[in-house]
C-alpha cells in the first residue's frame, strides 16, 4: 500500500479543484451538518446545494424543525425526492430534544438509534460534525479506493476497503480528508472518464428506474395535496391518471407513514 503518494495525489487535487464553496462545509453546527448528510443520501450534490440554504433558513435548528407542521415541512423539502427523509429528520429532531438535551449525540450507537441514520451516515456524522477519525464508506470514497488499490480486481468488498481507509485516515482533521476523498471520487464518477470503479464493488446496485415507479406516483400525490388541500380520493385518482387500485394502495402507504390522513372519502396532508 503506497500511502504517502496516494495521499499526496488526493490532497493536491483537492487544493486545486475541491468543492470548497459548499455551504455545509462552512459550518461546524452538528444540526446543519446532519441536515446536509440526510439530504445527500441518494441525491446529487448540485440538487442539495440548491435546496439546503432554503431549508436551513426555514428550519435553523432542531426545535424549529421538530415543531414544523407537515405541510410546511414537505413544501420546503419538495424537489429533493425521497420524502421519507424529511419526516425521519423531524422525528430525529424531536428525539434529540427529548433525550439528548437538544444536542446531536457523538456516540456511534446513539447516532444509529436515531431515525434515518444507518451505519454509513453515523460514520459520516462522526467525521464531519465532530471531526472524529471514524472509518466509513460511501459511493465516492468507495470509488477512490477501488480505483487506486484494486485496479485489476473484478470484485471488491467493503470490508477489504475499510483496511485501506483506516490506514490512510489521519487522526488530525479527518473531516477535510474525507472531503478531499469525496471530491476526487466525484471527479472519477464524471461521464467520459472511463468505467465506473464502483461496478467492481460487491455491494454495487443499480438504482431502480424512477419514471413510472411508485416513488414517482407518491411524489405526484403529495404535490397535488399540497397544492389543493383536502380532496376526494376519486379526484386524486383522476388527477394522477393511474389505475384506482394502484393509487389507493400508494395512498394507504402514505397514510401509514404519516404523510397523509384519510377521513371518509377525502384525503389531505397530515397536520
Amino acid at each position: 500500500m503506497q500511502v504517502e503518494p496516494f495521499k499526496k495525489t488526493i490532497w493536491s487535487r483537492y487544493r486545486s479543484d475541491g468543492r470548497h464553496d459548499l455551504a455545509w462545509r462552512k459550518t461546524r453546527d452538528p444540526y446543519r451538518i446532519l441536515v446536509s448528510e440526510i439530504m445527500l443520501q441518494q441525491t446529487q450534490v448540485a440538487r442539495v446545494a440548491k435546496f439546503y440554504p432554503k431549508f436551513i433558513k426555514k428550519f435553523p435548528d432542531f426545535r424549529t424543525l421538530a415543531r414544523a407542521r407537515t405541510p410546511v415541512l414537505l413544501r420546503t423539502w419538495t424537489g429533493l425526492g425521497y420524502n421519507r427523509r424529511a419526516l425521519a429528520l423531524q422525528r430525529l429532531s424531536r428525539i434529540v430534544l427529548e433525550k439528548f438535551n437538544g444536542r446531536l449525540p457523538r456516540d456511534r450507537a446513539a447516532l444509529e438509534s436515531l431515525p434515518g441514520i444507518g451505519k454509513a451516515t453515523a460514520g459520516s456524522l462522526r467525521a464531519f460534525a465532530f471531526n472524529e477519525p471514524e472509518v466509513f464508506i460511501e459511493t465516492n470514497i468507495r470509488r477512490v479506493f477501488i480505483h487506486f488499490f484494486f485496479p485489476r480486481r473484478k470484485t471488491v468488498t467493503d470490508r477489504e476497503l475499510e483496511r485501506y481507509i483506516k490506514r490512510t485516515l489521519p487522526k488530525k482533521n479527518p473531516r477535510e480528508w474525507y472531503w478531499a476523498l469525496m471530491d476526487y471520487g466525484a471527479m472519477l464518477g464524471q461521464k467520459g472518464r472511463g468505467a465506473n470503479p464502483n461496478r467492481k464493488s460487491a455491494h454495487y446496485r443499480t438504482q431502480a428506474q424512477f419514471r413510472g415507479s411508485d416513488r414517482e406516483l407518491r411524489g405526484k400525490i403529495l404535490r397535488i395535496l399540497l397544492k389543493y388541500g383536502q380532496l376526494s380520493s376519486v379526484s386524486v385518482v383522476k388527477m394522477v391518471k393511474e389505475p384506482t387500485a394502484r393509487v389507493q394502495g400508494v395512498m394507504s402507504a402514505l397514510a401509514r407513514e404519516g404523510f397523509i390522513e384519510k377521513k371518509g372519502t377525502t384525503v389531505s396532508i397530515k397536520t
